[in-house]
């Protein structure tokens, strides 16, 4: 299962293997809904998530490092995919 994934150059695996984004994101979700405690229904729920990805998005201002070559290697492997324009 890891062979495809070392197919790819260095800047494109650098970016999928990068969870932190990730990981990030689901504290913000887990701190919002454990502060909660608990939901009438499931729609409250799924407001409170939404409110606290939105939130969140507000926040990030970081881009991809690097994203100009990791764009541009994807641009190669998937052409019919991800075109450059």
């Amino acid at each position: 299962e890891v062979i495809p994934f070392l197919d790819y150059p260095p800047e494109v695996r650098r970016l999928i293997y990068t969870t932190n984004a990730i990981e990030a994101l689901n504290s913000k979700i887990r701190r919002a809904v454990r502060t909660r405690g608990h939901f009438p229904s499931d729609e409250a729920a799924a407001k409170l998530i939404y409110l606290a990805l939105n939130a969140t998005s507000v926040e990030w201002k970081r881009s991809v490092r690097e994203w100009h070559r990791v764009k541009s290697q994807l641009a190669i492997m998937f052409e019919e995919r991800f075109p450059m324009a």
